[in-house]
């Protein structure tokens, strides 16, 4: 080890220099050195000529001829730019220059020297000479700038190999070996590639960038024998399908492989990899492939027109406030409650979009006479409503808050956007809407009822439309920063029951379907999403701590706490007796449930806001029930009233 060690270091004085830290030499000296090249080639030229005995000058002496072809060499050079390039760093079009440069110098000299033998029947210099010149310097010139290439390499793998983590590359294709370049040049990053791993079984003996590629099947084998030399994988997510993402992760995580998520070849930039290589998240395990809609559609309803997001301080509102920036709006004003999460977002919004106008409210949208001038001072063409009380325990504990909030707030708002002519009102609700087991679910159905009567109301311009989805990954008090938390400090982690499942999809997927809904609905309607394939929660918390580097019951305890007030184990996106219909892709659909005239539903809410206002629980549920038929409570003190 010291061996190596010396011979990537000298002293000088009673400093160490580290020589894959030298600094680049100045261009001069390139010049001369690639000119003392030239000198030797010009030599070792003229003694091979010399050897078959012949006199490849004829005019003038040696020194004219030798100084005559340094001179259009170094024209050349320089016109070609030859001694610009880091000699570390050649590839293969400073060759090409070289070879050019040569070439034109060959050439040049070749002209002058017919023109001169036209004049005066005399050669200065033989063509074979030439030749053989041409060949030698190309090749000595090559040969240095590989030779110092290659030493500067093997110097950065000796200093790269010593406390890097070695890793293997999932994929042997084009970005694999992109990404893999970008990481045996950067100095910085901790990692020290081992070689790439096949998608397939097919054995090839080839190497790339001088690194082996070790089939699927063997890798895998050497896996279960216990031999691997590597301690992570550097994953490509954009190039695995979902099924074979899980298959690699279940792979690496069985073997305590750590597992690697690479940037997307847009961010592929040297001096950034070292902040966009990091082990991969849940969440891109869980993440399903984006879907695009009319995105011409959507911006034509955004531009420069003024936007309403309410709730727009929260994961949901907030990620709408800025998919609605993107499409150049005139105006946006981001309403919310809460004063630290709104100046939170007015900083971000700011810096982020500072070409954008916005106007930030802080208020209540309970609150009808606060809501009212807002209305009247902006004029909206689109209403976002992302407001709302959403914790199933905490709105069990206080129906009359999820009633103030969900029902007369959407119903606040839902008024006004008819009331001033907005073009289109679209309502974020729940998955747990359908089948209500607990208050906050009912609430957000009586809303949504609420919302689907005023399209029919006589006098009416505004088109209602209600988007409806399961969990969100990253939101506000979502299962994933929980378990993270729980996690980060040692366990253990809770799950309510074992067998609890739940949907999941993105915030910005999410928000994409919201904005999409709005574009494509004609009023009425009642949007679902195909949310995939649901998650079940104790799988999901093993592999997070899988992920973590933690064995799951070993190093992290998960504890069951029983189902919280409200619960259930199963979330729905329609309701039993709903029927859907396509629209035009074929992961959104229209979810046809039963609605409510405007006079019936009006009325059932003035009379629960009224309770709610004395704060009455028991008759603020009995009345969500008899609004909400199949709304049973479930592991609540309200199931009382389901008798």
């Amino acid at each position: 080890m010291d061996k190596e060690k010396n011979l990537k270091r000298f002293s000088l004085n009673d400093n160490v220099l580290d020589l894959a830290d030298l600094k680049f030499l100045p261009r001069w000296v390139i010049l001369i050195i690639d000119l003392l090249i030239v000198l030797v080639s010009l030599f070792i030229s003229h003694l091979l000529i010399l050897g078959l005995d012949v006199k490849h000058y004829q005019v003038y002496p040696l020194s004219y001829v030798f100084g005559f072809i340094i001179a259009v060499n170094v024209l050349y050079m320089y016109i070609f730019k030859t001694y610009l390039g880091v000699i570390r760093h050649s590839t293969f079009v400073d060759l090409f220059k070289i070879f050019l440069a040569n070439l034109c110098g060959v050439l040049t000299i070749v002209i002058i020297n017919y023109t001169y033998f036209l004049s005066s029947s005399e050669k200065v210099v033989l063509i074979p000479f030439l030749g053989l010149y041409f060949a030698i310097s190309c090749l000595f010139l090559f040969v240095f700038r590989l030779c110092v290439k290659g030493f500067f390499n093997i110097i950065k793998e000796n200093k790269r190999s010593g406390s890097r983590k070695k890793i293997y590359i999932l994929g042997d294709d084009d970005t694999s070996v992109a990404i893999a370049q970008v990481i045996l040049s950067n100095p910085n990053l901790p990692f020290d590639i081992k070689g790439f791993i096949s998608y397939h079984d097919k054995k090839v003996s080839i190497k790339l960038l001088d690194k082996p590629i070790i089939t699927k099947s063997n890798f895998i084998k050497n896996l279960k024998n216990g031999v691997s030399d590597v301690s992570g994988v550097l994953v490509i997510k954009e190039a695995l399908q979902r099924e074979e993402l899980d298959f690699w992760v279940n792979v690496f995580l069985e073997n305590n492989l750590k597992i690697y998520k690479a940037p997307s070849l847009q961010k592929l930039r040297s001096n950034e990899m070292i902040n966009q290589i990091n082990t991969i998240q849940i969440e891109d395990l869980l993440n399903r492939r984006p879907i695009k809609l009319d995105n011409l559609e959507v911006k034509k309803r955004h531009f420069q027109k003024t936007i309403l997001v309410t709730g727009g301080a929260g994961s949901i509102g907030r990620e709408i406030v800025r998919q609605v920036a993107l499409l150049e709006p005139l105006q946006i004003v981001i309403l919310d409650q809460s004063e630290t999460p709104l100046y939170d977002t007015e900083l971000e919004m700011k810096e982020t979009y500072p070409h954008i106008n916005f106007k930030f409210v802080l208020a209540d949208i309970s609150n009808l006479s606060r809501l009212e001038p807002i209305f009247k001072k902006y004029n909206f063409s689109m209403v976002y409503h992302a407001a709302a009380y959403k914790h199933v325990p905490l709105v069990e504990e206080n129906p009359h808050e999820a009633v103030l909030v969900n029902v007369m707030g959407t119903k606040n708002l839902a008024l006004l956007a008819s009331k001033y002519g907005v073009n289109r009102f679209v309502m974020v609700s729940t998955d747990k809407a359908v089948n209500p087991t607990n208050v906050m679910g009912a609430s957000k159905r009586v809303a949504e009822l609420f919302v689907q009567s005023l399209q029919n109301l006589e006098g009416n311009s505004t088109k209602f439309i209600t988007t409806r989805f399961g969990n969100v990954l990253g939101s506000n008090g979502s299962v994933i920063p929980h378990f993270r938390k729980q996690i980060e400090k040692g366990g253990p982690v809770t799950i309510t029951h074992p067998d609890i499942v739940r949907y999941f999809m993105t915030i910005a997927e999410a928000c994409e379907l919201v904005l999409n809904a709005g574009t494509m609905g004609q009023g009425g309607e009642i949007y679902v999403f195909d949310m995939g394939e649901p998650v079940k929660i104790l799988d999901l918390a093993k592999r997070m701590i899988k992920l973590s580097g933690f064995e799951p019951d070993i190093d992290i305890k998960i504890i069951y706490t029983g189902l919280r007030p409200g619960e259930k184990l199963y979330e729905e996106l329609l309701s039993d007796n709903a029927r859907t219909l396509p629209t035009s892709h074929e992961k959104i659909m229209i979810s046809k449930d039963p609605s409510m005239q405007f006079e019936e539903i009006d009325e059932l809410t003035e009379l629960v806001i009224e309770f709610s206002k004395k704060e009455e629980k028991q008759e603020i549920v009995r009345i969500l029930k008899s609004i909400v038929k199949e709304f049973k409570s479930n592991n609540s003190i309200y199931e009382s009233l389901d008798k």
